[in-house]
């Protein structure tokens, strides 16, 4: 493997760390911002920032992000995303040991899961690690991610008629715009060596922009109608599973010779997203602005 992708796997579990300490610090900020209404995306986003908690967070989150697009540009998106999949089970021991949030046995299952997904990833790599597959045709990326889109808005949807599941949903909803951007960061990746800073004309940057704004509003809402540790992890596991399907869909990443090998690569993703569905306990019903946390960082 490239040493070049081996570094964006590095920096895709430093994403992975930085995001869930980003996502508990908005957390905190969201269940104590005034509530999100979806008629004033303006007022609320003000209202987010007035609160210092929100605000930390979005600036870690932002850290996140740039070591994103770095992992992005560097290693195959399934990777990348698999790898960010699997340090969600750093969910646990961060809320544990950083945030005082008491974690349950069940939440450690995801551990031993994610393990032996990213094992047999490792094992079933083939030519799919030697070099970052960025290629993509205009017209698949397109579809792929107006089709999350259109997902992410139907799960809104839901939402409104299942108030005492809103938080979990919204938080799905939030991650296919999420998973939609990044599919949108990585074709773009493509062209940040010819184009330079000059990248941030190009369209997809507009998308990029416009997806990743939509489901920052989305997810505070998600935060505010539900507990920290299952709207972050379904929110992380919406992402990740969008972006690994891109993968083979629109960026045409290789599947091992033979059916064993085939076999096993489908069971190491199973494996990590069954990891990040089992890292949350059971979702609690909740209804109205979920109460905070008790986060003491």
């Amino acid at each position: 493997m490239p040493f070049s992708v081996q570094l964006g796997l590095l920096l895709a579990l430093a994403t992975a760390f930085v995001s869930i300490v980003g996502f508990l610090y908005k957390h905190r900020g969201a269940v104590d911002a005034p509530p999100v209404q979806w008629r004033h995306p303006v007022r609320s986003t003000m209202g987010l920032f007035a609160n210092k908690w929100w605000t930390l967070g979005i600036i870690v989150a932002t850290a996140s992000w740039g070591l994103h697009v770095g992992a992005l540009a560097l290693a195959p998106i399934s990777l990348v995303q698999s790898v960010i999949a699997g340090g969600l089970v750093l969910l646990t021991v961060v809320a544990e040991r950083l945030f005082h949030i008491p974690v349950t046995g069940r939440e450690w299952i995801g551990v031993g899961l994610t393990a032996a997904g990213l094992a047999f990833l490792a094992a079933t790599l083939g030519e799919t690690g030697n070099e970052r597959h960025s290629d993509f045709a205009g017209a698949t990326l397109a579809g792929y991610v107006v089709a999350l889109s259109l997902a992410s808005l139907g799960v809104m949807l839901i939402a409104q008629r299942s108030p005492r599941r809103a938080g979990v949903l919204l938080g799905a909803a939030a991650g296919l715009q999420w998973g939609a951007s990044d599919v949108t960061i990585k074709a773009l990746s493509d062209s940040l060596g010819e184009q330079g800073a000059l990248v941030l004309l190009d369209p997809l940057a507009g998308v990029i922009l416009a997806l990743s704004l939509v489901g920052l509003v989305v997810s505070a809402r998600s935060l505010q109608l539900g507990d920290a540790v299952p709207v972050i992890a379904v929110t992380s596991a919406a992402a990740n599973l969008s972006t690994i399907a891109s993968g083979l869909v629109v960026f045409g990443e290789p599947l091992p010779e033979g059916t064993l090998g085939i076999a096993l690569r489908m069971v190491a993703f199973a494996l990590v997203i069954c990891a990040a569905a089992l890292t949350p306990g059971p979702v609690r019903a909740v209804s109205g602005v979920g109460a905070p946390s008790p986060v003491r960082p």
